[in-house]
């Protein structure tokens, strides 16, 4: 009986994958709809588009791209979370919708690590953190040291509470264990002319967005969040230089809904691999300041997971109150 049950198993098994890669090679067969959760002109949308003209000529179907922006992407990401899992439609999502937000917020309407399968691994970026030039710090040795001698006295500005700009700054704070204040803010103007203007002492943001003034000598760069230097700007000190182990990086990727055929995954992987190495696409990423990356759907997965564990032990060290 029992060698029956395991055969009959077994047989099954083997005609799930038959008709998965069955299903790979007819793929696709009508339009594929990428859900970005944010507005159309913003990076990620940026992005998207020119994926799905490079998968469109590619894979010889329509790519429509869809914007469902709102509720910090928790709208485009439940949307693409609920759709039937067949390979038309993918999503495209960042680390604070696949990472940040389980912990941040008391509820998600979806959960990135069991409604979602991940695809491919695009780009990842970094930020900056900067301080005023007249700052009575010019490294972040010396920055650490100013704090501890005076809690609770540094000002920080960032945009949006347990976005990734503010939590960088708590994961570097926690590691260091000193003290501060951080300001909201709705833009980066903003926090740019409070910095001027002496109101704030530091502020953590893309790099992309202030490298001019760094240049002019209006900002003083005290490093990049990324865990090692970036071959493009080798002159950009990193944090962890300072503080041994500390990195906090953006990064922006596909998804698609959780039970996916893997063949289909796989097949969209390979061809967005290919549309990440166009030298159209690089230029325009460059231009935005993201690296690209072409890994594997395990390797995507693999982040995801680390980034939610590395998080979700953040806001329970600092005692964080999701909003």
């Amino acid at each position: 009986m029992r060698i029956k049950l395991f055969t009959g198993a077994a047989a099954m098994i083997v005609g799930l994958a038959t008709s998965w890669s069955a299903a790979a090679d007819d793929y696709p067969s009508r339009p594929i709809t990428i859900i970005c959760p944010y507005t159309s002109g913003d990076g990620p949308d940026v992005i998207a588009r020119l994926v799905g003209a490079e998968l469109s000529q590619r894979l010889g179907q329509p790519v429509i791209v869809e914007n469902r922006a709102g509720a910090s992407g928790q709208i485009g990401m439940t949307t693409t979370a609920k759709a039937p899992p067949d390979g038309y439609t993918l999503g495209v999502g960042l680390v604070t919708n696949l990472a940040l937000a389980k912990h941040t917020y008391k509820t998600l309407p979806y959960d990135p690590l069991k409604d979602l399968a991940p695809v491919a691994l695009a780009t990842v970026n970094y930020l900056a953190l900067v301080a005023r030039p007249d700052a009575p710090f010019k490294n972040v040795t010396e920055m650490i040291a100013w704090a501890k001698a005076h809690p609770g006295n540094l000002k920080i500005g960032t945009t949006s509470m347990g976005g990734l700009p503010h939590m960088s700054f708590e994961l570097l704070a926690h590691m260091t264990g000193i003290k501060f204040i951080n300001v909201p803010y709705k833009g980066n103007a903003a926090i740019m002319a409070d910095l001027a203007g002496q109101r704030l002492d530091l502020a953590v943001t893309s790099y992309t967005s202030v490298a001019a003034l760094i240049e002019s000598g209006k900002m003083r760069l005290l490093g990049i969040t990324y865990g090692k230097r970036d071959p493009q700007l080798p002159q950009l000190p990193t944090i962890g230089e300072s503080v041994p182990g500390y990195a906090s990086e953006g990064w922006f990727g596909f998804v698609a809904p959780a039970g996916t055929p893997k063949p289909i995954v796989d097949k969209l992987n390979a061809e967005i691999n290919r549309a990440l190495k166009q030298p159209k696409m690089l230029q325009t990423l460059n231009t935005l300041g993201l690296i690209p990356v072409t890994e594997s759907p395990e390797y995507f997965g693999r982040l995801m997971q680390s980034e939610n564990q590395k998080f979700a032990k953040l806001v329970s060290d600092i005692g964080y109150d999701p909003q």
